[in-house]
Formats: C-alpha cells, structure tokens, sequence
C-alpha cells in the first residue's frame, strides 16, 4: 500500500479546496456549494453515502471506487468549510490506532 501518495494528493485536493473556496460561485463548484451552506454540503455528503452503499449492494467494484471518491471529496469541502485541517484527522487516528474500536467506543461513552 503507498500511504505517501495517498497522504500527498488528499494534501493536494485539500489545498485546491482551500483555493477553490475563495473563487467565484459562478465558475467554482466548491465554492458555489459552500456559498449555499453547511445544509448543502451536508445533502451532498448525504446523497454520495447513498451512492457509495449503492455501489456496494451492486458489487460494482468501479462504481464503488468512484461514489467513496465522490464521498471523501465532499468531506474535504466540509472540512475547509469548518475549518477542520488534515493533520486533525491524522492525530485522531493516530490516536485511536493499535486500540478495538470496542475500546475505542467504551472511551468515548
């Protein structure tokens, strides 16, 4: 698996976003979506989760690649959106990993 390239264009994506939400509604999908509001990009995540369980229940591997793509990419904008950064979510997992996610659970109730 080549976590560094992974790493790298989520950085990527994350940074046109950031780039993105500061252009015109009128020639930038993100920043129309953000101009909308949270409720909007919430749909929108909404609706790719859907599509990503779809996918699934249709066992159609590609479809499934292209609806998570489509879902992680409407987290990024809500992550910009929130003003909530990459390495957040890092130390987050860094912190949950080597642990069950029962144990993990019980932690947080």
């Amino acid at each position: 698996m080549k976590i560094g390239i992974c790493g790298s264009i989520f950085d990527q994506v994350y940074k046109v976003i950031v780039e993105r939400k500061q252009s015109s509604p009128e020639k930038s999908y993100v920043a129309s979506l953000m101009k909308k509001g949270t409720d909007s990009i919430l749909k929108k995540i909404g609706e790719e989760s859907a599509e990503v369980v779809i996918a699934t229940k249709n066992k159609n591997r590609e479809e499934q690649i292209h609806e998570i793509t489509d879902l992680w990419f409407h987290m990024l904008i809500l992550m910009v959106d929130k003003g909530i950064m990459l390495e957040e979510i890092s130390k987050e997992f860094k912190k949950r990993f080597g642990q069950s996610g029962l144990e993990e659970k019980a932690r947080r109730n």
